[in-house]
Formats: structure tokens, sequence, C-alpha cells
């Protein structure tokens, strides 16, 4: 079983212009280590992901005045934003289905 990627705190974070920068495939997911949800979450996404190397993940650290969740208008952990070239092409809020996750990654 592949070991998930920590969460990147705010110091560690990259700027929105640096996300928008990034070519390819990458899924973001925002929350935090402590987090009941994005816990829950996490045998669902290291299931897909595995499945999916082409995908790019990058745990951020959310939480008030962090500003790249900010940017995205994260509400709810953990939040899956999907990009395709840097530029937001699907979004799970909550999720905690295989098959929702899967059906998203293939989508974009």
């Amino acid at each position: 079983m592949r070991m998930p990627p920590p969460y990147l705190r705010e110091t560690e974070a990259p700027a929105r212009a640096e996300v928008d920068a990034l070519p390819g495939l990458t899924l973001l997911e925002f929350g935090t280590p402590w987090c009941g949800h994005c816990r829950a979450a996490q045998p669902a996404l290291d299931q897909v992901l595995s499945q999916h190397p082409q995908w790019r993940h990058v745990k951020v650290e959310d939480g008030p005045g962090r500003p790249l969740g900010r940017s995205y208008r994260v509400k709810l952990w953990p939040t899956l934003v999907l990009l395709r070239d840097g530029q937001e092409v699907a979004r799970l809020v909550r999720p905690t289905q295989a098959a929702d996750i899967a059906a998203a990654l293939n989508l974009a």
C-alpha cells in the first residue's frame, strides 16, 4: 500500500500562480490531518490514485487564512480540486466512494 503524501502546511504549499502553471493532471486535496472526514476519505482516495499514476497528488493543509484554499473557495474538508494544466475541471466535496472519485478522474 502506498503512503499518501503528507499535507503541505501554509509555508510549504505552492502559491496560486505556481498551481495555475502546473502542466498535466493535478489533484489538489484540501483538508487537515486531524479532520475525521479527511481520514475517512483516504482509503477510497488511495485506492483510486493507485490506479491513476498520471495524476499528481498534492495535499494542502487548509484552514482560516490559508491563501491557496481561499483562492479555491474551499468551505468543507476534504475538497478535491482536479486540474488539467492548472485549470479546474472538476471538484468533489467530502467524497466517500471510490467510484465517485474514479468517475471524476476519468472525466477530467
